[in-house]
């Protein structure tokens, strides 16, 4: 044995580990990729600060004040008017389905009681199930209602532009009128919960067969691929409703959490999430080589899965391309169905678009996992 150091022989260790990072190809492309795609996903996509939020308007006042407030919101960089409502029930469809994130109401008699000086009322419904997505539009629209009206009193209404408030803002903030965070967390976790638990668990089983060699046993069996996939998922499923059962319980008894949909459709729901995240593992863990890969493959899915789909940063407010990325991800649409059930009372109807949208993924990964595990047997 050597007794003492080495240069050489250090420099011979040092250039057989970087040849070893170069043969195992996937591992340093993660030591790659990972930190690029946080420095892009914290850099171009993370906003706290959400624009051009979807608004609907329902005017029934049909004056030059009412014009005024509407073209100074279009042109404002929070609100972008994508509706306008005809009815009440159709403003609170579009609020609760979650196609706006706000709707503003004037009021009939807006202009008789502003020229009174009567301070008329303004209505603001906001989605607040995130808070941080409406708060700092909120704020804005009552400054930019004042000066946008200051411009219209002129002549007899000039009396009118000294006053502090000309008008009353009454803003209500649906779903989560305290403006609580654990309402918009806490729902969210159970989804976040289940992706990384349940894609980790399935990657590393199937791994685990190869590297214990039990893989072999297991392909000599008379099985089909279909069942050795739906063998190896559903146990995993049963103990995914058991991990969201203890969430739902804490969110409920501890962080009163509001249950106002049906916890049936929830149950419903959740089992296509959780076999959509689990043929995510089982397709992870038929590229994967090792243990070590698997991980890290769940690290590369993880990442962009809670960064770009709404649990931690308002999702309205990434850029476009973003937002198409997220639309991918199952656990953008479950946030949207787990929070629309619990805190909107949505139904079927309501959740329909993203629970196709669920299904849509699982079928597609399935057939990618299936073939996969096919050439496997090959």
């Amino acid at each position: 044995m050597a007794s003492r150091f080495s240069l050489s022989r250090l420099g011979a260790m040092i250039r057989k580990e970087f040849i070893q990072m170069r043969r195992d190809r996937l591992t340093f492309a993660m030591m790659l990729g990972i930190p690029v795609m946080q420095l892009v996903l914290f850099g171009y996509a993370i906003n706290s600060d959400p624009k051009h939020l979807p608004t609907a308007i329902f005017v029934q006042d049909h004056s030059v004040f009412s014009r005024s407030i509407v073209k100074g919101m279009e042109n404002s960089d929070y609100f972008d008017i994508v509706a306008r409502a005809e009815t009440v029930e159709e403003a609170n469809e579009l609020i609760s389905t979650g196609k706006v994130q706000f709707v503003l109401q004037i009021p009939p008699d807006f202009s008789r009681e502003l020229q009174r000086g009567a301070q008329p009322k303004l209505l603001l419904d906001a989605d607040a199930t995130d808070p941080a997505a409406t708060g700092n539009a909120v704020a804005g629209i009552r400054i930019l209602a004042e000066q946008v009206l200051n411009r219209d009193f002129e002549g007899p209404l000039a009396t009118l532009k000294p006053q502090p408030d000309p008008l009353n803002l009454i803003v209500h903030r649906r779903y989560n009128a305290e403006g609580r965070t654990e309402l918009n967390i806490v729902p969210g976790l159970i989804g976040v919960i289940l992706t990384m638990t349940m894609i980790i668990f399935t990657a590393l089983a199937m791994t685990r067969e190869t590297e214990r060699g039990t893989m072999e046993n297991l392909l000599t069996m008379p099985v089909r691929p279909f069942e050795v996939m739906m063998g190896k998922i559903l146990p995993y499923i049963i103990v995914g409703y058991i991990q969201a059962a203890v969430v739902l319980a804490a969110a409920y008894w501890l962080f009163e959490v509001p249950v106002t949909g049906s916890l049936g459709l929830l149950a419903f729901v959740l089992f296509f999430f959780v076999a959509a995240n689990l043929a995510v593992g089982f397709t992870f863990s038929t590229l994967a080589r090792n243990q070590l890969q698997a991980v890290q493959m769940t690290i590369f899915f993880f990442l962009p899965s809670i960064l770009l789909s709404g649990f931690m940063f308002p999702f309205r407010g990434m850029p476009i391309w973003a937002q198409w990325i997220g639309e991918v991800l199952p656990l953008t649409h479950f946030l949207r169905i787990v929070r629309g059930i619990l805190l909107k009372g949505n139904g079927m109807a309501e959740i329909a678009p993203d629970l196709l949208a669920l299904l849509a993924f699982l079928t597609a990964v399935s057939i990618v996992s299936l073939n996969r595990y096919r050439q496997t047997l090959d």
